[in-house]
């Protein structure tokens, strides 16, 4: 299978079947860290992937947001 992963962008080839928590622990990827998608799809760490899929690892971005207080 192919797995897409950004920052930096990259391809990577993995033999399949694995599920998809096992991609991960190949890639030295810490499962909370990253977004699995499959076409419109997102995955979770049990899902069964073939050699023919492409999936893509979008990091997990977090940021401020407004909250009590700070309202303009």
């Amino acid at each position: 299978m192919k797995v897409v992963l950004r920052n930096p962008r990259r391809e990577v080839d993995v033999a399949g079947p694995r599920r998809v928590k096992d991609v991960l622990k190949e890639l030295r990827i810490i499962p909370e860290t990253v977004l699995i998608i499959r076409g419109d799809e997102l995955l979770t760490g049990d899902v069964m992937l073939d050699d023919t899929d492409t999936v893509e690892l979008r990091p997990v971005m977090s940021g401020g947001g407004v909250g009590p207080g700070h309202l303009p």
